[in-house]
């Protein structure tokens, strides 16, 4: 992977799981809408000054979001940041840059 690209696609992990899972409440919050599901499928990492984590994310059985989480560098000890969205997305959407 060049540096700034995207990865490959993989299969979420527990560890992905637990990202979505902390910033679920950030999604819920902004777009006004509690989701009962919130599962990661797949997701694709992006190294910058951190790593941008994009993940496709079931809501419902016919309703899927995209999610930009930034984690930050190990010393900056910050919180996991839902950077922004995309929502109406499908099971068979491609994950890309956003």
């Amino acid at each position: 992977m060049m540096p700034g690209g995207l990865s490959d696609t993989k299969a979420a992990t527990p560890e992905v799981q637990h990202m979505v899972n902390q910033v679920k409440p950030q999604f819920e919050s902004r777009e006004n809408r509690k989701c009962p599901m919130f599962t990661a499928i797949v997701y694709k990492t992006q190294v910058v000054a951190g790593i941008n984590y994009f993940i496709k994310v079931e809501v419902s059985k016919t309703d899927y979001v995209h999610l930009k989480v930034f984690k930050s560098l190990p010393h900056e000890n910050q919180d996991l940041s839902l950077v922004s969205f995309q929502t109406g997305k499908t099971k068979d959407d491609p994950l890309t840059y956003f």
